[in-house]
């Protein structure tokens, strides 16, 4: 399969942050759940997550998902993966045109840095994209 380019009229997909907790065995450290709802022909613009560390599992359907310079991979439900902080997630697409994709991402990030920045730190969109993004959130 030929790895897509970000196109920036695809919808965008729908996050709710679902839970938050400071860990204790881990301290100022907090984990973040956010549960990620694409429509068909859905995706996100190339980003990366901070300092925090990933992990996401598909609910339903299927993602298109490149990190770094590592080749495009199908993540089918049941599915999972795993982001180091600081990986350039440069493709998150749904597979599909004609059926939604879910999948629950945990963010574990430093404590400071979540209550500093609130969710805009879980998610920092690559520069060229954010007046896509700006102009998206504004309808």
């Amino acid at each position: 399969m030929q790895e897509p380019v970000y196109n920036p009229e695809c919808p965008m997909a729908k996050t709710t942050i679902t839970c938050q907790y400071q860990l204790v065995n881990c301290p100022a450290t907090t984990i973040a759940g956010m549960l990620v709802e694409y429509p068909p022909n859905g995706a996100t613009p190339p980003h990366r997550h901070g300092g925090a560390s990933v992990f996401a599992y598909v609910i339903y359907g299927s993602l298109l998902n490149k990190m770094n310079n590592d080749p495009m991979k199908v993540i089918d439900q049941g599915g999972s993966w795993y982001e180091a902080p600081g990986c350039h997630h440069r493709i998150s697409a749904n597979a599909s045109e004609t059926e939604p994709a879910v999948f629950f991402v945990n963010f574990v990030i430093d404590w400071e840095t979540f209550e500093r920045e609130g969710p805009s730190a879980l998610v920092q969109y690559d520069a060229e994209y954010k007046d896509v993004i700006t102009r998206k959130m504004r309808g």
